[in-house]
Formats: C-alpha cells, structure tokens, sequence
C-alpha cells in the first residue's frame, strides 16, 4: 500500500509541537542541573538519571496527545507502536553524563520519520537558548533564523567532533586510532559529549564535520536531518548511504567529507 507523504502543513504542525515539547523539557533540565536528582546505572559508566526519565515522559505525553496514532523509539523506554508509519525518535537528554556532572552541554533531541525517511528534526540546548529545527526539504534553522554548513577546506583548516562509547576498557572499536588520525589531520577535534548537539554545530557552520561510532538512532536522529538540510553531507564511515540505524557516521560540510573518509581508512575504521 502506497501513502500520500505529509504535507507542509502538517509537517509544520509536527515541528511546532515537538518543537514545544523540547523547549519544555529543557526549561526541566535547566531548573534540575546542580540540585538533587536519583541517578543510576545502565552500565558500568553509562548513567541515567530521574530527569532523563521526566523529560522522556513528558515529551512522550505530549506528542502522544497530540498524535495518537504516532510510534514511538525512545532511549529510556524503547519502542512503542512500532507499526505506525510515522515514530518519533527521542534522545530525552543528549549528554547525560555531562549532566550527572554539572557540565552544562547536553540537549533535548526529537526526530520524526516518515515510512524510514526523516521528516522532523529538533534539538535543543537549554543552557544556550538555541533551538535547531529542520523539516524535510524546508532548511535548517536556529532560533527561526536560516543556517547553513560552513565552507571551510581543506581539512587541515577544520575544526571536527568526535566522541568515545561507554565500552572502550572493554571493546578493541573505541575511536582511538580514528581519533588519533583526525587530530593529525585536521586543525583541531573536539570531544564534548552530546553527539546531537555536534551534528546540529555542523548543521550550523561551528564545526566543519563530525564522526562516531556505536551510537544509537536517538543520538543522530534529528541532527542527521539538520545537517543535510543545512547542505551538508552525511555517510556511513565508508562513504556509502547512511541510515540512523547503521553504528558509524561521518557528517560534515562536503567540502571536507573525501578527506575525513581517508583518514579513517587509515586508520582502520572502514570495513
């Protein structure tokens, strides 16, 4: 069976409300960060904490009531209606352990896919008062205002991201090789550790390009939208297409997307 794809308007409606619903879980955040919150183990160093759990609930609440009919893949709850043709993808807060810390980086990510196909992207980072929004083949936007990659090449003039999995004392992918070629390449690498907000700086021209491996679809969802919507590119660590759900992503402004791809293969990550 063949469905009509959303149409601007209501590809709007799905903006403004999620857009909503992420301004309020990071007012959430910004009143909890340095008082007393429940924080535990989902592994041996990966937390969750009480407001990762209230934001999530109350995005959730809030996208439900508005569209009943609408799945739902969530960080902290997994999946629910998962044979809607539309899901939310839900990273309640981007940077937990920076959170748990008192380091103040870490945001609220909402993406809306489409029958697989990123429609919605929003993020936002409450401590900035930024929000980034993209609907598809709309642009990419900061605070309602036009962003774009930047243009800066060749690599050695860039500024990239990257960040570490919780597994690296155990796991022989850790990032460190690839980590190590890049900070030879490149002009500097940044590790801050919210990976939805260093796509949505790429989308935004702070950061010239971006990579990782062994995220989830809630860490890149709506940033992977941002970027391309913002004319950047945004592959599998080989170069090939890329989906949320593959492990290892390289985004950047284009510009410098061949040379990020030659470092990593010289450092081994391409397989």
């Amino acid at each position: 069976m063949e469905y009509r794809m959303p149409t601007e308007q209501e590809l709007e409606q799905f903006l403004a409300t999620a857009s909503a619903a992420a301004l309020e879980a990071g007012k959430l955040q910004k009143e909890r960060l340095w008082g007393d919150f429940a924080i535990d183990f989902k592994g041996d160093i990966d937390l969750v904490t009480e407001v990762d759990r209230a934001c999530e609930e109350l995005i959730i609440s809030r996208l439900a009531a508005a569209f009943p009919g609408h799945g739902f893949l969530a960080e902290e709850e997994g999946a629910k209606r998962s044979d809607s043709r539309y899901k939310w993808i839900i990273d309640p807060l981007d940077g937990t352990t920076n959170f748990a810390h008192g380091f103040p980086w870490f945001c609220v990510s909402i993406a809306l896919e489409f029958q697989g196909e990123l429609a919605v992207g929003v993020i936002y980072h409450c401590m900035m008062d930024e929000l980034f929004t993209a609907c598809k083949g709309g642009g990419a936007f900061l605070n309602g205002r036009p962003i774009r990659v930047s243009t800066r090449t060749p690599l050695r003039r860039a500024l990239v991201a990257t960040g570490f999995p919780y597994d690296v004392a155990r796991d022989n992918e850790n990032n460190f090789a690839n980590f190590f070629e890049l900070q030879l390449a490149a002009r500097g690498v940044r590790r801050a550790g919210a990976a939805a907000l260093d796509l949505a700086y790429v989308a935004a021209g702070r950061l010239d390009g971006y990579w990782e491996v062994k995220l989830k679809p809630w860490d890149v969802a709506a940033g992977t939208l941002l970027v391309l919507e913002a004319g950047g590119r945004v592959t599998n660590q080989e170069g090939a297409g890329y989906t949320v759900y593959d492990h290892r992503i390289l985004a950047s402004n284009g510009g410098i997307h061949d040379e990020m791809l030659e470092a990593l293969k010289r450092a081994g990550s391409a397989r």
